[in-house]
């Protein structure tokens, strides 16, 4: 069978002065029953590869086809051809000749095909399956409810009573319409003459977060210090008294005033990470 695979064109081909033989020589749907009767006989080997390979061939136009309803979308044509290619495959391969014509099998069976490609490796963030498909079904609700020429756009609430679904689900399902795609943080904003990017908006960490968790972690831990230690604490880091002046107003050296203060502060980091418990109304005491 000759196959002209230059050329693949989907209108309706001239057979009025062609001979049988030839009348599908540049149509995307060829006479191939015989090849698929004798595939279906054959058992694995060399001859049932040949054949097959003369019907991926024959067909390749008609999944090309296919495949060029879904340009524009963000994949290339090339691309979509070899998923497409990819379901043909497939379809030769499971098609049994006793169900009906081929071309009734391998179109649906290639365009799932091609719309898996796009459900499972187009999306920029990888979705649930389940937000996927309400998706799909937001999408297609909103091409019927608005196909009539100057219908207005429908409500959640019109789409939940034509998908079936609930407002929630719907809700879902439009978000997931405004996200198969991504925007770089580095994209310049528009709304100035100073132009800024999306990442110059976002927010950063509060440190004083932070600040707030330590501080409630070592509240106990300084309750349970003795006296004259949470006093010493206190003139140093709250009244950024010198160990100097700390000393004198003690009447103790000032090299007293730092064992305490590296001790104090020891015990109150070591109770506020856990590595010793603290125990509420117990004071050490520190000889002077």
């Amino acid at each position: 069978m000759l196959i002209d695979m230059s050329t693949s064109r989907s209108g309706t081909p001239d057979t009025s002065a062609a001979p049988a033989h030839a009348r599908r020589r540049h149509d995307d749907a060829p006479e191939t029953a015989d090849l698929f009767a004798r595939l279906h006989t054959l058992p694995d080997g060399a001859e049932r590869d040949a054949v097959r390979d003369e019907l991926v061939t024959a067909w390749l136009p008609m999944a090309h086809r296919i495949a060029g309803r879904f340009r524009d979308r963000g994949e290339s044509l090339e691309d979509l051809k070899q998923v497409a290619a990819l379901g043909l495959v497939k379809a030769i391969d499971r098609y049994d000749p006793s169900r009906g014509a081929f071309e009734s099998y391998a179109v649906p069976t290639i365009t799932g095909e091609v719309k898996r490609h796009f459900r499972d490796r187009m999306w920029a963030l990888r979705v649930p399956r389940r937000v996927q498909e309400l998706r799909n079904k937001v999408r297609l609700a909103r091409r019927e409810l608005t196909q009539n020429p100057g219908a207005p756009e429908p409500t959640v609430t019109e789409l939940a009573a034509h998908t079936g679904l609930t407002e929630d689900e719907v809700s879902t399902g439009v978000e997931a319409l405004e996200s198969f795609s991504t925007l770089s943080l580095d994209a310049e904003l528009s709304g100035g003459d100073d132009g800024y990017s999306l990442a110059d908006t976002l927010g950063a960490p509060d440190g004083s977060y932070d600040v707030v968790v330590d501080r409630e972690s070592a509240k106990q831990s300084l309750r349970n210090l003795p006296e004259r230690e949470r006093a010493i604490l206190y003139m140093r880091f709250f009244e950024d008294m010198t160990q100097s002046r700390i000393a004198d107003r003690l009447g103790i050296s000032q090299m007293h005033v730092s064992r305490l203060i590296s001790r104090s502060c020891a015990r109150v980091r070591d109770e506020a990470l856990g590595h010793r418990p603290a125990r509420p109304g117990t004071h050490g005491s520190t000889a002077a």
